[in-house]
């Protein structure tokens, strides 16, 4: 069985009705995205980052898995599928894929501020004097930036042996997940999903120039 393995970025939950990560003049869904997405954010106004998350927990809760998200997971019938996503989301897990690894963590999860292996599931608001076993106080279990990004090795473990490597919804702009398409071996085919494709001049990569839906029906995969 050829394994398929999936990098999906913030297009392939729009058509859920997610905001995709960041709109064109750098705003996060009107915050700069420095307040909201650092660990310096989070000590400056730690309300203000909890609650942007809260908001964004409680929108998740509201939207349901997409045609694109359920084609992924049925492609286990004859591929075995690996998706690497740079989303925080639970869309693909909802939709029925098995095996989704999260790069930039985990909206639906929380964890310590003293330890990030201590981690729990949290689907109600977090606030301020929510606190781990130790006593320290919840934040969101998201790899911000300036933080580390753990999964990476994993992540360029799964690419590695990819027969085929889709690329779905994602920008290829921010690392180090955009490096991802370089850990793939010398046959793999390499197809790119995105209605404004960043790349189009790499020698092995097909772009298919349309949302994640739409662009999926399109690949003849064998």
């Amino acid at each position: 069985m050829k394994h398929l393995v999936v990098l999906s970025g913030a297009g392939m939950s729009a058509e859920s009705g997610l905001k995709t990560f960041r709109d064109s003049n750098g705003l996060w869904e009107g915050h700069d995205v420095m307040s909201v997405a650092s660990p310096e954010g989070f000590q400056k106004n730690p309300e203000l980052v909890l609650e942007f998350y809260n908001q964004r927990r409680r929108q998740l809760l509201e939207v349901k898995p997409n045609i694109g998200h359920q084609y992924l997971a049925d492609l286990e019938r004859d591929f075995k599928v690996s998706i690497v996503t740079q989303n925080v989301d639970d869309l693909h897990e909802r939709a029925g894929s098995s095996s989704v690894l999260h790069l930039h963590g985990e909206l639906l999860k929380v964890r310590s501020t003293a330890d990030s292996k201590d981690i729990k599931e949290w689907k109600k608001d977090l606030n301020i004097g929510d606190l781990c076993i130790k006593g320290y106080q919840l934040r969101p279990a998201i790899v911000w930036f300036g933080e580390e990004v753990p999964l990476i090795p994993k992540a360029a473990s799964i690419c590695q042996d990819a027969d085929i490597l889709l690329i779905i919804g994602t920008s290829m702009q921010v690392y180090p997940a955009a490096g991802l398409i370089n850990y793939v071996r010398a046959q793999t085919k390499i197809y790119y999903i995105d209605p404004n494709p960043a790349i189009v001049d790499h020698p092995k990569l097909k772009v298919i120039a349309e949302k994640a839906s739409s662009g999926l029906n399109k690949i003849k995969l064998k």
